[in-house]
């Protein structure tokens, strides 16, 4: 059985199509527990009208203290062995489910199903490219790599084993995006993540997203959730940062809160010597001397660049 977890807030003018868009995609036996966060427009009146007719679909309300407690009311309240996701205004495209109940069925030790999504409305370049990159990583080792870059999984589009969720403590609420937060504590519970081949979610973008005007998703939050778990992935290695600029001084800046600093940089401008007051390496220097190396680069497709250069050394993002 499936739950789908739909909280929502003043979304009367999308809320109809993405519950239609759910409850047709869903099996008879499945169920949609949608939570008015505090709605002060017509919304609650459309699910409860369409409640009325499906009985799939349980209204719920909360608090207004936001998206975190709403998913936890109505995880509260579901009743199945897998727990998805939706938001009011995204839209369920033929297929999500039953994508998502494959891959659960193909692997045992799946702990979430994702599906790609397409993004639409107001969608910026940075939106764009940042969906091209999560929508081409699909198996678990893919999910694996790059977990500690940047949230690889659309919230709206997981299906998740209620049992996996539990063991990491369920839905929180952190100083940084909630999903990835999730996500990275999956990850460290060695749970594993895929994402079916095909387009199964519209997901809308518009300038009152949460993604837009929460602070928890800047970029300051963003890379202090990064360096929370990397952190704790780093023990007590020695490491370094491959990337002297901008974004591998960022990273180092909030690794030293956790009292993590890299013994080097490694970067292939010449004209850089320090950063952060540790020597900055060309890679035939840097490389091979037994440290973990962290991928800190901030232009587009440097990453996958670096990775292949780096070859036997051990990799932590």
């Amino acid at each position: 059985m499936i739950s789908v977890l739909l909280p929502y807030r003043d979304a009367a003018s999308t809320i109809e199509e993405a519950l239609e868009s759910t409850l047709s995609d869903l099996d008879s036996g499945d169920e949609v527990l949608a939570v008015d966060d505090r709605s002060t427009d017509e919304g609650a009146r459309i699910v409860e009208r369409i409640a009325a007719r499906d009985r799939r679909l349980v209204p719920l309300r909360s608090s207004g203290e936001g998206i975190v407690p709403a998913l936890q009311a109505a995880l509260a309240a579901s009743r199945g062995d897998l727990v998805a996701r939706m938001d009011g205004d995204d839209i369920v495209l033929p297929g999500r489910f039953a994508a998502s109940r494959a891959l659960f069925d193909a692997d045992p030790s799946l702990a979430v199903a994702a599906v790609r999504v397409e993004p639409f409305g107001e969608v910026t370049e940075g939106i764009a490219h940042y969906i091209e990159w999560q929508n081409g990583i699909l198996t678990k080792k893919e999910h694996a790599a790059s977990i500690l870059v940047e949230s690889p999984i659309t919230h709206p589009s997981v299906t998740i084993r209620r049992d996996a969720l539990a063991a990491v403590g369920g839905f929180t609420d952190p100083p940084w995006p909630e999903d990835w937060d999730l996500w990275l504590r999956l990850s460290e519970r060695s749970f594993a993540i895929a994402k079916a081949p095909a387009v199964h979610l519209r997901w809308r973008r518009h300038a009152r997203t949460l993604t837009t005007t929460d602070a928890r998703y800047s970029m300051e939050s963003m890379v202090a959730c990064r360096a929370h778990y990397l952190a704790r992935r780093l023990g007590d290695r020695p490491f370094a940062i491959w990337g002297a600029g901008q974004t591998g001084r960022r990273l180092a800046r909030a690794l030293e809160t956790h009292d993590k600093r890299p013994l080097f940089f490694i970067d292939i401008d010449p004209k850089k010597r320090m950063a952060r007051d540790r020597p900055v390496l060309p890679p035939e220097e840097g490389l091979g001397r037994g440290v973990s190396i962290v991928v800190a680069v901030g232009q587009r497709g440097a990453r996958d660049i670096v990775r292949a250069r780096i070859a036997g050394d051990h990799i932590l993002t």
